[in-house]
């Protein structure tokens, strides 16, 4: 009874935060704003429903198979998103006209596609 409740909550919590990603997706102005909406929200979202699968079936097999997904999720989003970043940068996908910093530009080569550190292009700057 009490692990029903608590998974409940967990599936509900999750759901919300499953919600709040989707919502991401339509309310922010630009693709990393977005991809940190859905990234953040999604593994949190996803997590919480996993954590109310294993409290809902308390079986061993069970227990695994949802950890196995919170590590993936876990361990991918935050890649995953970092190269849709990095290639919607590249390619010149726009930022919101509201940022404040672009701290990438300058110090991306666009042949090479390597990063330069601010170092390296102070350096470069007063030559």
């Amino acid at each position: 009874m009490i692990s029903e409740l608590l998974a409940a909550i967990f599936l509900l919590a999750g759901c919300l935060f499953m919600l709040v990603a989707a919502l991401g997706v339509f309310r922010m102005p630009d693709l990393l704003t977005r991809m940190h909406a859905t990234t953040k929200s999604g593994v949190l979202g996803a997590g919480l429903i996993m954590c109310a699968v294993m409290l809902f079936f308390g079986e061993s097999s069970v227990t695994l198979k949802a950890l196995a997904v919170m590590a993936f999720t876990t361990l991918t989003s935050p890649i995953a998103a970092h190269t849709i970043g990095r290639a919607g940068y590249f390619i010149g996908v726009p930022l919101w006209e509201k940022t404040l910093k672009d701290e990438l530009q300058g110090r991306y080569d666009e042949q090479s596609h390597t990063l330069r550190s601010q170092e390296a292009s102070d350096t470069e700057q007063k030559s």
